[in-house]
């Protein structure tokens, strides 16, 4: 494959111009005597055209794609090393962005970077310092208004405003791996809980692409519900697109070990990629979690056809939908009506310590229904 590529990199460019591999799968181009940004960029779709050709490896047709990063001298760097780091934070932009693309490099993408960077030692500093909390969202089932399960969310004890929202520390878990070691404690601290539920409470975690690409995953997964004393069946893995778009076939074989196992399968915030229908024909997902902006639209006509779209798949397909983001009372009876399995959201409950969830789990159980009534 990577001399297939190097090959069509090669026939992209005149003979004058260097084409290197630089390691694993990244190679760099040295340009000289381009006039113009604009041939640059026509340079880059045209070998992102060129490379989405499957490659014939001894019979077997391969596919490929890539992300490219641009720096220009002099006003990107005046030396190679420059250069090649700039065009690398450009790269890192593309592939944040969705891949398959090329980007210009832009001095703020610098500043990004070093800003992230900061944030991934504050939230590994407070992991290490015991800093970080769980707190537990409910999600309500629709067909007896019972909690279903709780997603496990890890929070900072005594929020750091350097750290900024949990919006923006959640993704950085996620890519740099913290979000294992924050909630591998998840099963054992909800599981008497949920053990005292009704037995279909279950208790969702987060991935990120290191740990699904990780070969300890499994024996990972194995070890934590021993530990709680919990059946693989009250397990729920969310993962997103993005996920499955980094490393897809060694994403697939982990998630269909963790099927064999009885855990169960989401894909979150659903609907926000370019190619989540097609990962539906590659594994059977348990769940869809609808994203929050179709709920946040639900007054347009275009976000209601979405969701109801959604429902009525995943209802085919023998899946649960959920809607995320419900905060009004008008938004639940929307995706009731829209055929919605489950909901999550603010007007269910905001994410609480463990002590205080026990109590609204308890308050939706048909049994303190029946003493209310």
């Amino acid at each position: 494959m990577l001399k297939c590529v190097a090959d069509r990199l090669r026939g992209c460019v005149d003979a004058k111009t260097t084409v290197a591999r630089v390691g694993g799968d990244e190679f760099a181009i040295i340009l000289s005597g381009m006039p113009q940004l604009a041939d640059a960029a026509m340079l880059a779709q045209h070998i992102g055209e060129t490379l989405r050709v499957p490659c014939d490896l001894l019979g077997h047709a391969a596919l490929t794609d890539t992300s490219i990063g641009i720096a220009v001298a002099p006003d990107d760097g005046h030396d190679p090393d420059e250069l090649l780091k700039n065009a690398d934070l450009a790269l890192y932009r593309t592939k944040a962005d969705g891949r398959g693309s090329y980007r210009f490099f832009e001095p703020e993408m610098d500043a990004c970077i070093k800003a992230r960077r900061n944030l991934e030692y504050e939230l590994r500093a407070a992991l290490n310092n015991g800093e970080f909390v769980l707190h537990y969202q409910p999600i309500l089932r629709l067909t007896d208004n019972t909690i279903s399960c709780c997603e496990a969310l890890g929070a900072l004890a005594a929020p750091d405003p350097r750290a900024g929202s949990a919006r923006r520390i959640h993704p950085a878990r996620r890519e740099i791996g913290l979000i294992v070691r924050s909630a591998n404690g998840c099963c054992a601290r909800l599981a008497p809980t949920l053990h005292r539920g009704r037995a279909t409470s279950r208790s969702p975690s987060f991935w990120s692409p290191i740990q699904m690409g990780s070969v300890n995953l499994v024996p990972m997964v194995i070890s934590a519900l021993a530990s709680a004393r919990l059946p693989a069946s009250r397990l729920d893995l969310e993962i997103t697109e993005s996920v499955m778009m980094q490393n897809t076939e060694a994403t697939l074989a982990a998630l269909h070990n963790l099927r064999s196992l009885g855990v169960n399968i989401s894909m979150d915030d659903f609907g926000t990629g370019f190619s989540a229908l097609s990962y539906l024909r590659r594994f059977p997902f348990d769940k869809l979690k609808i994203d929050r902006s179709f709920i946040n639209d639900l007054e347009h006509t275009d976000a209601n056809a979405i969701v109801l779209a959604v429902t009525t798949m995943a209802k085919s397909l023998g899946m649960i939908s959920t809607a995320e983001g419900v905060e009004t009372a008008e938004q639940l009876e929307q995706v009731r009506k829209l055929g919605c399995t489950e909901v999550q959201g603010y007007y269910i409950s905001r994410p609480q310590p463990l002590a205080m969830i026990s109590r609204v789990i308890a308050e939706c159980s048909p049994q303190s229904r029946l003493k209310r009534a």
